[in-house]
């Protein structure tokens, strides 16, 4: 089929946005409302997995986030807040809207990155819940994991988690792009079963294309949460966009356009997990039109983005784009490119908030 043939099937098809939808849903994660409560999770940086009988629990997505809790007059007054995917020394700051603290009962880890509290909540009052480690908001160096890429090798993860916990410092994984090899709501529960049983750090991802196989793909915002979200670490902006169909919507364009103008003075790292150009550029791993891979690229340039972060290439790339560094680290066990050598593996990025990224390093698991 030529171009124009093509282009036409497209429209006729609707297919146009490929990743609308997901962009649409995006914008309700973190939202729920049952039991005389309404939950926010404030940009979404949470997914709400229960909220009934006294009991909210979340799947984090980032190191820090607050939710906004407005209880009914008919509202309990005792909560078991759960976050899961939470960083290991989070501690929990309960406030009304007056700024009065709420009692709260920390309760023993069940994980090191799942915590759970008692919450005494006022009803007809709101209350904001923070989600954080102490040290969240200094300006000191720190490291964290990039990773990509498991799909198929579900079931052997864990040595990759293995090999990451035997590094104190990183604080975090960075993950570009395809947890599962189908996205369906069995493999995204493996998924979270098994980094919870093995990482002793979470994993903040964004989606891959092989979330996207599945006959309900809403089942990612479901159980993990968003496809494209922004956090900020220690004083360093974190992005993660949704480029699922090689592509990115342009909902979603239009959030990364706020991101990168409130992350233009500070130091900027982005992950999707298709690149917009493929550095090799024989196997179309890219991007599916040119122009806009070129247009994103030269958008995050003049930003002043510092790091760029992908997936999808099942190998170990460095290469700039456009004046950026840019990796492709898809290392986490999808079946690897042949004869390159380079195996599973994870990167470790140092980065300092007043000095940029520092180092960007390979580590091979085999």
């Amino acid at each position: 089929m030529g171009a124009l043939g093509l282009t036409a099937a497209l429209l006729s098809t609707g297919c146009v946005r490929p990743s609308e939808d997901r962009a649409v849903r995006d914008t309700r994660v973190g939202q729920a409302q049952a039991d005389a409560l309404t939950v926010e999770v404030e940009g979404g940086l949470a997914s709400v997995r229960t909220l009934s009988s006294g009991t909210l629990e979340l799947w984090g997505q980032a190191p820090v986030f607050t939710t906004r809790v407005t209880a009914g007059a008919d509202a309990r007054t005792d909560w078991l807040f759960t976050v899961h995917n939470a960083m290991p020394a989070a501690v929990l700051d309960a406030v009304d809207e007056a700024g009065t603290p709420l009692t709260v009962q920390a309760l023993p880890d069940a994980h090191p990155t799942m915590k759970a509290w008692r919450v005494a909540l006022r009803p007809g009052t709101t209350a904001r819940l923070t989600v954080a480690p102490p040290d969240w908001d200094t300006r000191e160096p720190f490291r964290f994991a990039a990773l990509a890429d498991v799909q198929e090798a579900l079931s052997k993860v864990g040595d990759i988690y293995a090999r990451v916990n035997q590094d104190p410092s990183l604080r975090f994984i960075f993950f570009a792009g395809d947890l599962t090899e189908y996205g369906t709501r069995e493999q995204l529960e493996e998924f979270q079963q098994r980094l919870e049983a093995d990482s002793r750090i979470p994993l903040f991802a964004t989606l891959g294309n092989h979330e996207t196989f599945s006959d309900d793909a809403r089942e990612y915002q479901r159980l993990v949460g968003r496809g494209s979200q922004h956090f900020i670490f220690r004083g360093v902006h974190f992005s993660l966009v949704d480029s699922g169909s090689s592509t990115v919507d342009p909902l979603v364009e239009e959030a990364l356009d706020g991101w990168l103008e409130e992350a233009r003075d500070a130091v900027h790292v982005v992950a999707m997990h298709i690149p917009p150009l493929d550095p090799i550029g024989v196997r179309g791993g890219g991007f599916a039109v040119r122009n806009e891979a070129a247009g994103l690229v030269g958008k995050m340039a003049r930003a002043g983005v510092d790091l760029t972060l992908y997936g999808h290439i099942h190998s170990y790339y460095s290469f700039s784009n456009a004046g950026i560094p840019a990796f492709i680290s898809g290392g986490g066990g999808a079946i690897p490119e042949r004869f390159d050598g380079v195996g599973r593996h994870f990167l470790a990025v140092d980065v300092d908030p007043s000095a940029g990224v520092r180092d960007v390093g390979l580590v091979r698991v085999d």
